[in-house]
């Protein structure tokens, strides 16, 4: 369930900043399928990850992070 939020707040991240899949997986550094896997949440992503994603949408990782866990913190 963890990896569902976190895969939706990063595709509606991607989306909202005019990123394509392909686009943002080269970005990132990383396949396009990885990327996939993160953002239908089969995936969990790194805290590596996280950062890069966090640095190429121009926001902070706390902004990234699901909702839940920014209440939590």
């Amino acid at each position: 369930m963890e990896r569902e939020k976190w895969g939706r707040r990063i595709r509606a991240f991607r989306k909202l900043k005019g990123f394509t899949q392909e686009s943002f997986a080269k970005e990132l550094g990383v396949s396009v399928s990885v990327l996939g896997e993160i953002e239908r949440g089969n995936r969990m992503p790194s805290q590596e990850i996280i950062v890069r994603i966090a640095d190429a949408l121009n926001i902070s990782s706390n902004e990234l992070r699901p909702l839940e866990e920014n209440q939590s913190v």
